[in-house]
């Protein structure tokens, strides 16, 4: 591996550059990440000095939102809450659309971002 250095006054240091990740990390990347600082110090560190720290938490969040969207969907089917429910009676369908929202939330903090399992 070839480093290249760069003059900066009378010394010379490496020019290193962190590869870049483009994807955002989003709310559940963010909580994962306070999550490893607290919980996992080692496991962060590690993931920060092989600068895949980032591209683990923008995987992270991509899972989460699809597996999130899938809970909505199946609850939402077993539990009749759809456009007929909204038409008709719009303050009972937002009732239930918030608490199969919050169901559905709870489950993704503890399987995927604060459950032991994850790493």
């Amino acid at each position: 591996m070839e480093i290249q250095y760069i003059c900066c006054g009378d010394y010379y240091i490496p020019d290193l550059k962190l590869p870049e990740e483009k994807r955002p990390i989003g709310k559940w990347g963010r909580m994962h990440r306070e999550y490893l600082k607290e919980h996992h110090p080692i496991q962060y560190t590690n993931l920060v000095l092989s600068c895949k720290l980032w591209t683990y938490l923008a995987d992270l969040n991509e899972q989460v939102q699809e597996r999130l969207d899938r809970i909505m969907q199946q609850m939402k089917e077993a539990e009749g809450v759809n456009e007929t429910l909204k038409a008709t009676d719009p303050i009972v369908w937002v009732q239930r659309m918030n608490s199969i929202q919050n169901r559905a939330e709870e489950i993704i903090l503890q399987e995927l971002i604060y459950g032991e399992n994850v790493l």
